[in-house]
């Protein structure tokens, strides 16, 4: 967790920091085009950074009831959509299996169906606005062929 919060996402933090210097800078020049190849490197260390802050969110020690599977509401919502929440935790792993390179797995909730769903995305791509985020369950690393989950279930 070290390496992820002082290396990974402070990376994603100083190049964004960084990005949005260079944009300032550029849109002060005028340099349409310079404004336009940072969009990349705005999107992704953004995402970044917004989804590392969500995931350090979801982490509680367990003196604060870390670690226990869901209660109420949202335990009822995992029984009656998946069946139990061992299927879930399979769903994600396999949505976590399918992913390629790097990327999140997000239990969220789908504002039109009003349903639970488990959703993923690529690389630092920010969460769909069509869901409302619950959690980050899964956040996933792929390193050569060894794909590594982290399971984490805390409201």
């Amino acid at each position: 967790m070290q390496l992820h919060h002082q290396k990974h996402h402070q990376t994603y933090v100083t190049n964004f920091n960084k990005a949005l210097e260079q944009l300032h800078d550029a849109m002060s020049r005028g340099d349409s085009s310079t404004v336009v190849k940072l969009q990349s490197a705005i999107k992704f260390n953004g995402g970044g950074h917004i989804n590392h802050s969500i995931f350090w969110k979801n982490l509680r020690p367990v003196r604060e009831g870390g670690g226990e599977p869901p209660k109420g509401s949202l335990g009822q919502a995992i029984d009656t959509q998946f069946g139990s929440l061992e299927a879930l935790v399979q769903k994600i792993n396999t949505e976590g299996a399918a992913l390629q390179g790097s990327g999140w797995v997000w239990l969220a909730l789908d504002k039109e169906m009003k349903k639970l769903s488990v959703e993923t995305t690529a690389n630092q791509v920010r969460f769909s606005a069509q869901y409302l985020l619950l959690e980050s369950l899964t956040r996933i690393i792929q390193h050569s062929s060894c794909v590594r989950l982290a399971i984490i279930l805390v409201i």
